[in-house]
């Protein structure tokens, strides 16, 4: 967990430095206090760009220097930071109790994982948003799956521009495919051991508070030799559609409202969101079980879209987790958690 946070040049934060106890850590206040802004600088200190999903520029404050900075001290004394320079306002640096690292490396030090107002239309949207959370899922399990992410991307991206000249060069296009069917097979092995091991854990989840969610994939997660195969069998045809029709970048992750046995997308708005805080909250436990380090959990305004009831329970599932962020705009949301919490108001 985070003891303490500073955040300089944050969006709409000058300075700002929090000491959080462990357990719930409630920030309140009016909109545009910067609530939210506060939750997204801690989950970049995650790899990838945050729960916005925001450029670096978007970042930091419109009338700042130019550069932001994020730093944590963990409970363990680990200082972890990252942030931007005036001088490279794109580029990301990140430091590892003073020592440059690089941003995947962020996740062997701490998981995050978050739900926002946006992601409440996840499992209508489409599939691409979807496997974006499945990787966040997965990360927190298996800190290298950032690292074959990038790979598989990089390589991706080069076989299509290869694919794009009149004449490729078939050893570099060998090569390539090499390196997508390697981190691929990767990345849907790691994809499809979060399923399994979350389906799993939902299952054995005995509650009536949250309804109970299947999961599956859907689309490629085959192994490496069946990605190689398909990738040199489907050069003519990627080079028509001008990209790669084919591999784990076109996965999509599936959810079923067990109980009424419906796809997510046909269940209400209250359900879909009820599935999606069951998923988070099976998941967290399941990176407790298996890393011995729960998730530092960021809840944004998900108190205010619950009714009493439910609201009391996500409060109890949450009460033994090591440190969960909440927002909401009225202190009143947070009157049944006990005074131990951290009570921070902005504006």
């Amino acid at each position: 967990m985070i003891r303490r946070l500073v955040l300089t040049h944050v969006r709409n934060h000058a300075a700002l430095t929090l000491a959080p106890d462990p357990g719930f850590v409630l920030l309140t206040g009016p909109n545009g206090a910067g609530k939210t802004n506060v939750l997204e600088a801690v989950s970049l200190l995650a790899p990838g760009r945050g729960l916005r999903r925001a450029t670096l520029g978007e970042v930091a404050r419109r009338d700042g220097p130019g550069g932001f900075g994020i730093a944590a001290t963990l409970d363990d004394m680990t200082e972890i930071a990252t942030g931007t320079l005036a001088t490279s306002p794109e580029r990301r640096v990140v430091r590892i109790n003073g020592a440059g690292a690089a941003a995947n490396t962020l996740a062997e030090w701490l998981s995050v994982l978050w739900l926002t107002p946006a992601m409440d239309r996840l499992f209508v949207e489409p599939a691409s948003e979807r496997r974006r959370f499945l990787d966040r899922l997965t990360l927190a399990l298996a800190p290298a799956h950032a690292t074959e992410a990038s790979r598989y991307d990089a390589a991706m991206r080069a076989r299509n521009k290869l694919l794009a000249e009149p004449y490729p060069d078939p050893e570099w296009l060998t090569a390539l495919e090499g390196q997508m069917a390697q981190h691929g097979a990767a990345l849907a092995a790691a994809r499809a051991d979060t399923v399994a091991a979350l389906t799993a854990r939902l299952d054995q989840t005995v509650s009536g508070d949250f309804p109970r969610a299947f999961l599956s994939l859907d689309g490629w997660h085959d192994d490496a030799d069946a990605l190689l195969h398909a990738l040199r069998s489907g050069r003519a045809r990627d080079a028509a559609a001008g990209r790669t029709l084919v591999g784990p970048h076109r996965a999509d992750l599936m959810v079923r409202h067990v109980d009424k046995d419906i796809p997510a997308a046909q269940a209400s708005t209250g359900e879909q969101k009820a599935l999606l805080l069951a998923i988070v909250l099976a998941h967290a436990d399941l990176v407790g079980e298996r890393r011995g380090q729960p998730p530092i959990l960021l809840l944004d305004e998900v108190a205010a879209h619950l009714d009493p009831d439910r609201r009391a329970a996500l409060f109890a599932r949450l009460a033994h987790h090591p440190q969960v962020w909440m927002t909401g705009t009225e202190p009143a949301l947070f009157a049944a958690i006990d005074d131990a919490a951290t009570r921070i108001a902005l504006g």
